[in-house]
């Protein structure tokens, strides 16, 4: 076996060495011809994936077939034998295609294969594509359609993948996302920050409906219709950080701050970063339709971080979200029994000052601005109370009726009932990012 290994290993670095004198010759050929350096970048680029194959093929052949002999014992006592012929399987790498033959145990020929040795040397993945590749795929498949995946990634490795094959791919990778969470290591204490956080968001995820669902001809839509339409996901994310201490002027200074140029250096102390963020989505649904299962998903195992990484219960637990009721009556059900700090999220409660000010004043409006500002000092240090009566004094002394009176009305009553999370003269510490 390793005589057949060196030998076919020496094949191939002839091979390699004919290639490299190759693209030698190549660069001189392009220089002494004028050739527009992208053509030369372009062509360098082919034989670089020409010779990555080659140099993995290499691999593929010192790495033998697996043989192990006539008859193997697994460690559960089990001896399997060798099946009576090689067994061939795809691999497509980022340079290409590979068709790979080694050997396979099981009880007999037909039935189950159990053991092969050289999937598991190798560590290869359970279907074709190469670990690097999925990797790749799934990095582009967060921004893009499957199809403009292949497309962008044809033009880059000279082969195609099917939407189909895409598709799978993402399927199979989902099935291993419980396990990657449940193996994640627990942060080293010593290097973790002395607040413990804790976020959750929803998102709108843009859903694509199949043009055959309804039968109808995608070109014949009527005009306004939607082809789709969007599914709330949750995101969570767990971090700790240090505590960044500013009064409610700097708050305001912040927020307000006109746009820095470039070469303007950011004024007062850095922010403290977030120590081993983890983020975590989940778009789950029930047979009713319910988003029940991605909330237990998400609050659980937030609740399971917060439990490994505070078991000394020493760090304050800080739970940051916006006004979602049913993921405040989440915190409730899974992570019932820690002491936890809620906290509205700030840009949130804003939102509604904005919401009030464009009732009583015009939009983008310099009154607008100075409402908001007002109004938020006042929340800032404390004084949530008198910014609800503030509300509800223009509301009345503006005579107000209609849809502007209830959309006081409404947002004054969400104040009153988030009032107990909104305590941030006492919370004046940046641990906020966007989730």
């Amino acid at each position: 076996m390793n005589s057949m290994n060196e030998t076919a290993a020496g094949i191939n670095q002839h091979e390699v060495l004919d290639k490299v004198r190759e693209m030698m010759g190549f660069v001189q050929d392009a220089c002494r011809e004028g050739r527009a350096v992208h053509q030369v970048e372009e062509g360098l680029w082919r034989r670089l994936l020409e010779l990555g194959y080659c140099l993995l093929e290499a691999f593929f052949r010192l790495s033998g077939d697996g043989d192990q002999g006539a008859r193997i014992r697994l460690s559960d006592g089990r001896e399997l034998r060798r099946l009576a012929h090689l067994h061939s399987r795809r691999y497509q790498s980022v340079f290409g295609m590979f068709e790979l033959l080694r050997w396979v145990y099981g009880t007999r020929e037909g039935q189950q294969i159990e053991h092969v040795p050289l999937d598991e040397r190798l560590q290869l993945p359970t279907g074709k594509f190469s670990y690097l590749l999925q990797d790749w795929d799934q990095s582009l498949e967060v921004e893009m359609p499957y199809a403009q995946v292949s497309a962008t990634l044809e033009r880059i490795l000279g082969f195609k993948q099917s939407v189909h094959s895409l598709e799978r791919s993402q399927r199979e990778a989902a099935r291993e996302v419980e396990a990657f969470w449940q193996d994640q290591p627990v942060p080293p204490p010593d290097e973790e920050g002395p607040l413990l956080v804790c976020t959750a968001d929803g998102k709108g995820v843009p859903m694509r409906r199949p043009s055959e669902a309804d039968g109808s001809d995608p070109g014949q839509a009527q005009k306004g219709s939607r082809s789709g339409g969007k599914k709330m996901a949750l995101l969570g994310a767990v971090y700790t950080i240090e505590p960044f201490v500013r009064t409610p002027k700097e708050v305001l200074e912040a927020l307000f701050r006109e746009p820095r140029r470039n070469t303007e250096p950011e004024a007062g102390p850095a922010r403290p970063k977030p120590c081993f963020k983890r983020v975590r989505a989940a778009l789950e649904r029930d047979e009713a339709d319910s988003t029940e299962p991605q909330t237990r998903t998400i609050f659980s195992w937030m609740a399971q971080e917060v439990g490994q990484r505070n078991r000394a219960a020493d760090k304050p637990v800080i739970l940051l979200m916006d006004g979602q009721e049913s993921q405040w009556n989440a915190r409730w059900r899974f992570l019932r029994g820690l002491e936890v700090i809620e906290i509205l999220d700030l840009l949130h409660a804003i939102s509604y000052l904005w919401e009030a000010a464009h009732v009583f004043h015009p939009k983008a409006s310099p009154q607008a601005s100075q409402f908001v500002k007002g109004q938020l000092e006042r929340m800032l240090n404390g004084h949530i109370a008198t910014v609800i009566r503030s509300l509800r004094w223009q509301a009345t002394h503006q005579n107000l009726r209609g849809k502007r009176a209830d959309d006081i009305d409404r947002i004054c009553n969400y104040f009153i009932n988030h009032s107990h999370r909104m305590a941030y003269d006492l919370s004046l510490i940046h641990i906020s990012e966007p989730t």
